[in-house]
């Protein structure tokens, strides 16, 4: 890039002064914020985060019990989990690793509520944290590295996000 192209980019970004609004407007553009049954977003995306974990918790769980076999399933499971195959086992690292954030969200929106703190942080963070779940899902369960591990930590920006909002007045 030439002198004059960056200095024109600059001038963009500096002189015209970034207008942080115009870009709050574009977020909100890109997440309008959905939500069901006149419910806020917020908790919109925390009921589809628990049907979204309600899924995770069945799937995992047909997968590896058809491997399992009947015996096991209907048994005591007193012994270790027979060996299921690659998928099976990564299918249930996610819904366990769904489970250690989920409660952290979950508790984050009620509080967020409770507070009367939802806004912006709150509206933003709940659909990329449910959005990058939902996305990190199937990632895991191919085992696809590293947009993997990038999908969980975008879930993670948005979590903290919504924990953020506590904290902030007006935001």
């Amino acid at each position: 890039m030439t002198k004059a192209g960056r200095q024109a980019k600059v001038s963009r970004l500096e002189g015209d002064h970034m207008d942080f609004n115009a870009w709050i407007a574009a977020v909100q553009k890109a997440l309008p914020g959905f939500s069901l049954a006149g419910l806020p977003t917020e908790f919109t995306m925390l009921g589809f985060a628990i049907v979204l974990g309600l899924l995770q918790l069945l799937i995992a769980a047909r997968v590896g019990n058809n491997q399992r076999g009947i015996a096991w399933n209907v048994g005591p499971r007193d012994q270790p989990s027979p060996p299921v195959s690659a998928v099976a086992g990564r299918l249930e690292r996610a819904f366990r690793n769904f489970m250690e954030t989920f409660p952290f969200f979950a508790v984050a929106i009620l509080a967020d509520h409770a507070m009367n703190r939802f806004g912006m942080l709150t509206l933003i963070g709940s659909q990329v944290y449910l959005i990058a779940r939902v996305v990190y899902w199937p990632l895991y369960g191919f085992g696809v590295p590293v947009f993997r591990t990038l999908t969980w930590l975008v879930s993670m920006i948005g979590l903290l996000l919504v924990i953020a909002a506590l904290f902030v007045s007006g935001a």
